[in-house]
């Protein structure tokens, strides 16, 4: 908003004014608005939580300290939304096709979330919203999302321009004054199904390569729809790892925030042609906007650390797990990374796979022998540490230790194929 504002008063050359150009300070001024909301308006919304009794409802499940966090106020994660939704509306650009749909996300995931935490406090009801609504509203998204990437003129990726023999076109540019030679590659921006994979000497792969094997006919239904499937795939078991996740004091705030500071790393240099080249990696036009709303969404949840770290004063609940979760999923999605999400965010995965082995060996083996059997102590992960004596501290801060461990190597990839 104040982007576009400068330009309507960009012509009274102001002092100064001019730096709203820049991603680099509507960045900064996005994280710095960010905490500013949370840390002054997050006390008076835990107030109002308590004053309308919005208290979690606790299941005795024999963890030491768990009874104690009875009636500590829930649906925090309204804090996270403001804190997210407010800097981007003021300082992004309103006219980026990826900055509308990351709003998109965090207001449709935040809603379900909401739906989910309110049938659970006032209603009573601990089951909360019926699986198969939370199932279509997150398919929903992915159809949104899906659509929007795949045919929306304005999403494209800068590919370098080969000749009839499939050898890359090169142009020789003279500086006038020097006489300097350069040599550049060729290049346009085109509509792509690629992606990047890590570890690998080109980093890329094309979605239609799952469906070469059908005629040419069916090519682009095929490939939409498989696109379809896997964003469904990754919006459901991230946003469903983060809800898992969020069981202990600052777990799921700490672990996202380092995993949004990855991705907003990532988008950067994704988005900046010279570092794009440097690195040799896949150039996103205008991608380096979604800088502006992962710096909110960092300023969000360590804002929110500041309430939410043990003893935790408030829980983000279902509307702010979900989000996150659901933010983290498709950022991935358009910056190309989706299939480095086992990597940055290896301790939401790790907590998910946690409980899927539980279930499915406790299934197995009570078919098999009649009595079920455990893998864990209990499930999610945390909980398994929590039954073998770790304090929850201790415990929150290691999986941090690891989440910041992941960060680094999935930057690392960036060089090492």
């Amino acid at each position: 908003m104040l982007y576009h504002l400068y330009g309507f008063i960009e012509h009274l050359d102001i002092p100064g004014l001019g730096i709203m150009q820049y991603i680099s300070f509507r960045a900064a001024m996005s994280v710095i608005t960010s905490l500013f909301i949370t840390l002054i308006f997050g006390k008076k919304i835990i107030r109002l939580l308590q004053r309308k009794q919005i208290g979690e409802e606790v299941r005795d499940l024999g963890l030491e300290g768990q009874i104690q966090k009875k009636g500590t106020p829930t649906m925090g994660g309204i804090i996270i939304l403001a804190s997210i939704l407010i800097p981007t509306l003021l300082f992004a650009r309103l006219d980026n096709i990826y900055i509308w749909l990351m709003i998109i996300t965090t207001v449709w995931l935040g809603a379900i979330g909401f739906v989910d935490d309110y049938i659970k406090v006032f209603k009573k009801d601990k089951e909360g919203l019926a699986g198969k609504f939370k199932i279509l509203g997150q398919v929903s998204l992915a159809l949104i999302v899906g659509a929007t990437l795949f045919f929306n003129d304005d999403v494209v990726v800068r590919e370098k321009v080969k000749d009839a023999q499939g050898k890359y076109i090169t142009e020789v540019k003279v500086d006038d004054q020097t006489g300097h030679r350069e040599v550049h590659y060729k290049t346009e921006d085109v509509k792509s199904t690629r992606t990047t994979i890590p570890f690998v000497k080109n980093q890329e792969l094309d979605y239609r390569f799952f469906v070469r094997f059908l005629p040419d006919s069916w090519e682009d239904v095929a490939v939409w729809i498989f696109y379809i499937l896997v964003i469904t795939f990754i919006i459901t078991a991230v946003s469903n790892a983060t809800n898992l996740t969020d069981g202990l004091d600052g777990l799921a705030a700490g672990t996202t925030s380092i995993s949004g500071l990855t991705l907003g790393i990532l988008a950067y240099v994704s988005g900046h042609v010279i570092l794009a080249d440097y690195l040799n990696i896949m150039y996103i036009p205008n991608i380096g906007e979604l800088t502006v709303f992962v710096a909110a969404f960092i300023g969000a949840t360590v804002g929110f650390l500041w309430f939410n770290a043990f003893p935790a004063q408030v829980f983000m609940g279902d509307t702010g797990s979900l989000a996150l979760g659901g933010i983290l999923a498709v950022f991935a999605v358009i910056i190309r990374k989706e299939i480095m999400i086992p990597i940055f965010c290896g301790v939401l995965v790790a907590e998910n796979i946690s409980v899927v082995l539980q279930v499915s060996y406790f299934k197995h083996t009570k078919r098999k022998y009649g009595e079920g059997k455990r893998i864990f102590l209990m499930s999610p992960l945390h909980h398994h540490y929590q039954k073998k004596g770790y304090h929850e501290s201790k415990i929150v801060t290691r999986f941090w230790i690891i989440a910041i461990l992941l960060a680094v190597i999935s930057i690392v990839t960036l060089k090492v194929r």
